[in-house]
Protein backbone atom coordinates (compact mmCIF):
# COMPACT_ATOMS: atom_id res chain seq x y z
CA UNK A 1 0.00 0.00 0.00
CA UNK A 2 1.09 3.40 -0.82
CA UNK A 3 0.20 6.72 1.72
CA UNK A 4 -0.15 9.64 0.70
CA UNK A 5 2.51 12.31 1.53
CA UNK A 6 0.59 14.14 4.18
CA UNK A 7 0.37 10.73 6.18
CA UNK A 8 4.52 9.77 5.44
CA UNK A 9 5.37 13.70 7.07
CA UNK A 10 3.49 12.93 10.04
CA UNK A 11 4.43 9.42 10.51
CA UNK A 12 8.21 11.52 10.21
CA UNK A 13 7.66 14.23 12.74
CA UNK A 14 6.12 10.95 15.44
CA UNK A 15 9.47 8.84 14.90
CA UNK A 16 11.48 12.04 15.43
CA UNK A 17 9.72 12.93 18.26
CA UNK A 18 9.41 9.16 20.18
CA UNK A 19 13.40 9.40 19.70
CA UNK A 20 14.01 12.34 21.00
CA UNK A 21 12.38 11.67 23.86
CA UNK A 22 14.97 8.60 24.59
CA UNK A 23 17.65 11.42 24.57
CA UNK A 24 18.17 12.81 27.84
CA UNK A 25 20.74 15.82 28.01
CA UNK A 26 23.51 16.33 30.77
CA UNK A 27 21.56 18.59 32.58
CA UNK A 28 18.00 17.31 32.38
CA UNK A 29 19.80 13.42 33.60
CA UNK A 30 18.40 12.66 37.16
CA UNK A 31 21.16 11.61 39.30
CA UNK A 32 20.96 7.95 40.98
CA UNK A 33 19.64 7.87 44.73
CA UNK A 34 22.81 7.69 46.88
CA UNK A 35 21.23 3.76 48.21
CA UNK A 36 21.15 2.40 44.94
CA UNK A 37 25.08 3.92 44.24
CA UNK A 38 25.89 1.95 47.58
CA UNK A 39 23.97 -1.22 45.85
CA UNK A 40 25.87 -0.99 42.82
CA UNK A 41 28.90 -0.84 44.46
CA UNK A 42 28.45 -3.56 46.66
CA UNK A 43 27.31 -5.49 43.89
CA UNK A 44 30.51 -5.24 42.13
CA UNK A 45 32.41 -7.39 44.52
CA UNK A 46 31.14 -10.54 44.75
CA UNK A 47 31.57 -12.92 47.61
CA UNK A 48 32.63 -16.36 47.77
CA UNK A 49 31.42 -18.84 49.74
CA UNK A 50 33.89 -21.73 50.68
CA UNK A 51 34.67 -24.54 52.51
CA UNK A 52 38.28 -25.30 54.11
CA UNK A 53 39.23 -28.86 56.59
CA UNK A 54 40.51 -28.02 59.52
CA UNK A 55 41.34 -30.65 62.53
CA UNK A 56 39.45 -33.02 60.03
CA UNK A 57 36.36 -30.81 60.49
CA UNK A 58 34.53 -28.71 57.25
CA UNK A 59 34.86 -25.12 57.87
CA UNK A 60 32.93 -23.08 55.62
CA UNK A 61 33.58 -19.23 55.14
CA UNK A 62 32.66 -16.40 53.20
CA UNK A 63 35.25 -14.34 50.88
CA UNK A 64 35.52 -11.12 49.10
CA UNK A 65 37.95 -8.53 47.88
CA UNK A 66 41.25 -9.22 46.82
CA UNK A 67 44.07 -10.69 48.73
CA UNK A 68 46.45 -7.50 47.70
CA UNK A 69 44.13 -5.19 50.32
CA UNK A 70 44.16 -5.56 54.19
CA UNK A 71 42.29 -8.71 55.99
CA UNK A 72 39.63 -8.17 58.03
CA UNK A 73 38.44 -11.47 59.65
CA UNK A 74 34.60 -10.95 60.78
CA UNK A 75 33.93 -12.89 63.58
CA UNK A 76 30.20 -13.83 64.45
CA UNK A 77 28.03 -13.42 67.33
CA UNK A 78 25.93 -16.51 69.34
CA UNK A 79 23.16 -17.59 67.77
CA UNK A 80 24.12 -16.41 64.06
CA UNK A 81 26.68 -17.29 62.11
CA UNK A 82 28.87 -15.65 58.71
CA UNK A 83 25.42 -15.10 57.62
CA UNK A 84 25.15 -11.94 59.57
CA UNK A 85 27.62 -10.10 57.94
CA UNK A 86 26.33 -10.71 54.48
CA UNK A 87 25.17 -6.85 53.84
CA UNK A 88 29.04 -5.89 55.37
CA UNK A 89 31.31 -8.05 53.54
CA UNK A 90 30.56 -6.85 50.12
CA UNK A 91 30.58 -3.01 51.74
CA UNK A 92 34.09 -3.56 52.55
CA UNK A 93 35.04 -5.47 50.34
CA UNK A 94 36.43 -2.44 48.43
CA UNK A 95 38.92 -1.81 50.59
CA UNK A 96 39.51 -4.50 52.49
CA UNK A 97 39.88 -8.53 52.24
CA UNK A 98 36.95 -10.10 53.57
CA UNK A 99 36.89 -13.40 55.86
CA UNK A 100 34.28 -14.23 57.50
CA UNK A 101 33.90 -17.72 59.08
CA UNK A 102 31.28 -19.92 60.36
CA UNK A 103 32.42 -21.83 63.83
CA UNK A 104 32.17 -25.59 63.83
CA UNK A 105 28.61 -26.29 65.37
CA UNK A 106 27.26 -22.70 63.43
CA UNK A 107 26.28 -21.92 59.90
CA UNK A 108 27.58 -24.19 57.41
CA UNK A 109 30.36 -25.03 59.39
CA UNK A 110 30.60 -29.25 60.99
CA UNK A 111 28.40 -29.74 63.89
CA UNK A 112 29.58 -32.67 65.50
CA UNK A 113 27.62 -34.22 68.38
CA UNK A 114 28.86 -33.09 71.76
CA UNK A 115 29.83 -36.83 72.57
CA UNK A 116 31.70 -36.51 70.08
CA UNK A 117 33.67 -33.12 70.41
CA UNK A 118 34.29 -30.96 73.38
CA UNK A 119 32.34 -27.35 72.41
CA UNK A 120 34.86 -24.80 74.27
CA UNK A 121 36.03 -21.20 73.51
CA UNK A 122 39.18 -23.18 73.18
CA UNK A 123 38.26 -25.03 70.39
CA UNK A 124 36.24 -22.75 68.33
CA UNK A 125 39.15 -20.53 68.50
CA UNK A 126 41.23 -23.15 67.20
CA UNK A 127 39.31 -23.87 64.51
CA UNK A 128 39.32 -20.01 63.49
CA UNK A 129 43.15 -19.79 63.79
CA UNK A 130 43.94 -22.80 61.59
CA UNK A 131 41.49 -21.65 58.93
CA UNK A 132 43.79 -18.42 59.16
CA UNK A 133 46.71 -20.23 58.82
CA UNK A 134 45.55 -22.49 55.66
CA UNK A 135 44.84 -19.24 53.79
CA UNK A 136 48.09 -17.60 54.75
CA UNK A 137 47.02 -14.68 56.45
CA UNK A 138 49.94 -13.02 58.68
CA UNK A 139 48.11 -9.89 59.58
CA UNK A 140 44.71 -8.72 59.94
CA UNK A 141 41.81 -6.82 61.59
CA UNK A 142 39.54 -8.61 63.84
CA UNK A 143 36.10 -7.86 64.11
CA UNK A 144 33.94 -9.01 67.27
CA UNK A 145 30.60 -9.42 67.93
CA UNK A 146 29.07 -11.16 71.34
CA UNK A 147 31.07 -14.67 70.75
CA UNK A 148 33.33 -13.03 68.33
CA UNK A 149 34.74 -11.42 71.42
CA UNK A 150 36.26 -14.06 73.47
CA UNK A 151 37.23 -15.24 69.69
CA UNK A 152 39.28 -12.85 68.59
CA UNK A 153 40.60 -12.25 72.21
CA UNK A 154 42.05 -15.37 72.23
CA UNK A 155 43.47 -14.71 69.02
CA UNK A 156 44.74 -11.24 69.72
CA UNK A 157 46.52 -12.67 73.03
CA UNK A 158 48.08 -15.65 71.15
CA UNK A 159 48.94 -13.55 68.05
CA UNK A 160 49.52 -9.67 68.73
CA UNK A 161 51.52 -9.06 66.11
CA UNK A 162 49.74 -10.43 63.29
CA UNK A 163 46.21 -8.21 64.71
CA UNK A 164 46.50 -4.70 63.10
CA UNK A 165 43.60 -3.58 64.98
CA UNK A 166 40.38 -4.46 66.99
CA UNK A 167 36.52 -3.17 66.22
CA UNK A 168 34.27 -4.34 68.76
CA UNK A 169 30.97 -4.51 68.34
CA UNK A 170 28.76 -5.64 71.36
CA UNK A 171 31.42 -8.01 72.75
CA UNK A 172 32.21 -8.30 75.78
CA UNK A 173 35.82 -8.07 77.97
CA UNK A 174 34.63 -6.79 80.90
CA UNK A 175 32.14 -8.32 83.89
CA UNK A 176 29.88 -4.60 83.99
CA UNK A 177 29.20 -5.23 80.74
CA UNK A 178 27.15 -7.97 81.03
CA UNK A 179 23.48 -6.73 81.76
CA UNK A 180 20.95 -8.04 84.64
CA UNK A 181 19.08 -10.73 82.17
CA UNK A 182 21.89 -12.59 81.49
CA UNK A 183 24.00 -12.86 85.15
CA UNK A 184 20.52 -14.08 86.28
CA UNK A 185 20.51 -16.90 83.84
CA UNK A 186 23.91 -17.49 83.48
CA UNK A 187 26.00 -16.69 87.04
CA UNK A 188 23.81 -19.92 88.56
CA UNK A 189 24.81 -21.81 85.64
CA UNK A 190 28.31 -21.24 85.98
CA UNK A 191 28.15 -21.66 89.43
CA UNK A 192 26.26 -24.96 89.30
CA UNK A 193 24.98 -26.52 85.91
CA UNK A 194 22.18 -29.23 87.09
CA UNK A 195 18.29 -29.67 86.06
CA UNK A 196 17.42 -26.23 87.05
CA UNK A 197 20.35 -24.02 86.01
CA UNK A 198 19.71 -25.97 82.67
CA UNK A 199 16.44 -25.05 82.21
CA UNK A 200 17.06 -21.49 82.51
CA UNK A 201 19.48 -21.65 79.71
CA UNK A 202 17.45 -23.24 77.49
CA UNK A 203 15.33 -20.11 77.27
CA UNK A 204 18.31 -18.74 75.52
CA UNK A 205 17.78 -21.58 72.29
CA UNK A 206 13.91 -20.82 71.79
CA UNK A 207 12.44 -19.16 68.99
CA UNK A 208 11.14 -16.06 70.77
CA UNK A 209 14.43 -15.26 72.46
CA UNK A 210 16.07 -15.44 68.78
CA UNK A 211 14.14 -13.26 67.81
CA UNK A 212 14.11 -10.50 70.49
CA UNK A 213 17.70 -10.72 69.92
CA UNK A 214 17.43 -8.84 66.58
CA UNK A 215 15.10 -6.65 67.37
CA UNK A 216 15.63 -5.43 70.58
CA UNK A 217 16.76 -2.14 70.44
CA UNK A 218 16.06 -1.37 66.78
CA UNK A 219 15.08 1.94 65.50
CA UNK A 220 12.40 0.25 63.33
CA UNK A 221 11.12 -2.96 64.00
CA UNK A 222 10.20 -3.38 60.36
CA UNK A 223 13.68 -2.89 58.77
CA UNK A 224 14.82 -6.03 60.63
CA UNK A 225 14.89 -8.80 58.38
CA UNK A 226 13.28 -12.05 59.65
CA UNK A 227 15.65 -13.71 57.69
CA UNK A 228 17.88 -13.11 60.65
CA UNK A 229 16.41 -15.44 63.08
CA UNK A 230 14.27 -18.19 60.88
CA UNK A 231 17.92 -19.14 59.40
CA UNK A 232 19.77 -19.11 63.02
CA UNK A 233 16.28 -20.99 64.53
CA UNK A 234 16.43 -23.90 61.88
CA UNK A 235 19.75 -24.15 63.22
CA UNK A 236 19.37 -24.14 66.41
CA UNK A 237 16.63 -26.82 66.13
CA UNK A 238 18.91 -29.75 64.89
CA UNK A 239 18.87 -32.19 66.78
CA UNK A 240 21.61 -32.55 69.23
CA UNK A 241 22.19 -28.73 68.75
CA UNK A 242 21.07 -27.75 71.85
CA UNK A 243 23.68 -30.17 74.06
CA UNK A 244 26.61 -28.62 72.54
CA UNK A 245 24.88 -25.09 72.81
CA UNK A 246 24.40 -25.35 76.33
CA UNK A 247 27.96 -26.54 76.65
CA UNK A 248 29.09 -23.28 75.25
CA UNK A 249 26.74 -21.34 77.48
CA UNK A 250 28.88 -22.54 80.58
CA UNK A 251 31.81 -22.58 78.98
CA UNK A 252 31.64 -18.74 78.68
CA UNK A 253 32.63 -18.55 82.21
CA UNK A 254 36.06 -19.29 81.13
CA UNK A 255 36.29 -15.87 78.76
CA UNK A 256 34.84 -14.21 82.30
CA UNK A 257 38.49 -16.01 83.79
CA UNK A 258 40.31 -14.97 81.03
CA UNK A 259 39.60 -10.90 81.57
CA UNK A 260 42.45 -10.03 83.14
CA UNK A 261 44.64 -11.23 80.77
CA UNK A 262 43.15 -9.28 77.98
CA UNK A 263 43.08 -6.24 79.90
CA UNK A 264 47.06 -6.84 80.76
CA UNK A 265 47.09 -7.34 77.03
CA UNK A 266 45.31 -4.38 75.66
CA UNK A 267 47.16 -2.08 77.92
CA UNK A 268 50.81 -3.70 76.74
CA UNK A 269 49.90 -4.29 72.96
CA UNK A 270 48.10 -0.94 72.33
CA UNK A 271 46.26 -2.16 69.35
CA UNK A 272 44.52 0.45 67.38
CA UNK A 273 40.91 0.09 68.19
CA UNK A 274 37.33 1.30 66.83
CA UNK A 275 34.30 0.28 69.44
CA UNK A 276 30.83 -0.06 67.93
CA UNK A 277 27.69 -0.16 70.25
CA UNK A 278 24.37 -0.46 69.94
CA UNK A 279 23.58 1.16 72.98
CA UNK A 280 19.80 -0.26 73.38
CA UNK A 281 21.29 -3.55 74.11
CA UNK A 282 20.20 -5.56 77.18
CA UNK A 283 22.54 -7.93 76.85
CA UNK A 284 25.80 -6.14 76.98
CA UNK A 285 25.19 -2.91 78.09
CA UNK A 286 26.67 0.23 77.45
CA UNK A 287 28.79 0.01 80.57
CA UNK A 288 30.72 -2.85 78.57
CA UNK A 289 32.15 -0.25 75.68
CA UNK A 290 33.18 2.38 78.45
CA UNK A 291 35.23 -0.09 80.06
CA UNK A 292 37.07 -0.58 76.97
CA UNK A 293 38.30 3.17 77.21
CA UNK A 294 40.24 2.02 80.44
CA UNK A 295 43.03 -0.02 79.04
CA UNK A 296 42.58 1.30 75.66
CA UNK A 297 42.34 5.08 76.15
CA UNK A 298 42.91 5.68 72.31
CA UNK A 299 40.07 3.93 71.57
CA UNK A 300 37.30 5.26 69.16
CA UNK A 301 33.90 4.70 70.69
CA UNK A 302 30.62 5.25 67.98
CA UNK A 303 27.54 4.84 69.45
CA UNK A 304 24.17 3.37 67.32
CA UNK A 305 20.69 3.78 68.02
CA UNK A 306 20.54 0.10 67.76
CA UNK A 307 20.52 -2.98 70.10
CA UNK A 308 22.90 -6.43 69.86
CA UNK A 309 22.86 -6.99 66.52
CA UNK A 310 23.07 -3.63 65.07
CA UNK A 311 23.96 -4.18 61.39
CA UNK A 312 20.38 -4.51 59.12
CA UNK A 313 19.56 -0.69 60.51
CA UNK A 314 23.59 0.59 60.11
CA UNK A 315 25.54 -0.93 57.68
CA UNK A 316 26.71 1.95 55.85
CA UNK A 317 27.31 3.51 58.91
CA UNK A 318 29.51 0.83 60.07
CA UNK A 319 31.26 0.35 56.85
CA UNK A 320 32.34 4.05 57.26
CA UNK A 321 33.47 3.65 60.19
CA UNK A 322 35.96 0.93 59.86
CA UNK A 323 37.21 2.33 56.65
CA UNK A 324 38.18 5.87 58.06
CA UNK A 325 40.36 4.01 60.50
CA UNK A 326 41.59 0.50 58.98
CA UNK A 327 41.55 1.26 55.03
CA UNK A 328 44.91 1.82 53.40
CA UNK A 329 45.57 5.26 53.22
Amino acid sequence: MILPRRSLLMLSVTASALAASFVISPSSAVAAPTHAKEKIAMNSHPVAHRYATVNGHKIFYREAGSPALPTIILLHGFPSSSFMYRDLIPALADKFHVIAPDYIGFGQSDAPPASEFAYTFDSLTDHVTGLIDQLGLKSYVLYMQDYGGPVGLRIFTQRPDAVQGLIVQNANAYLEGVGDMPKAIFLPLWDKRDATTEAAARSFLAAGTTQFQYTVGAKKAEAISPDNWTHDQALLDRPGTDAYQLDLLENYKTNVGLYDSWHAAFREHKPKTLIIWGKNDPFFVPAGAEAFKRDLPQAKLAWLDAGHFVLDENTPQVAAEIKAMFAAK
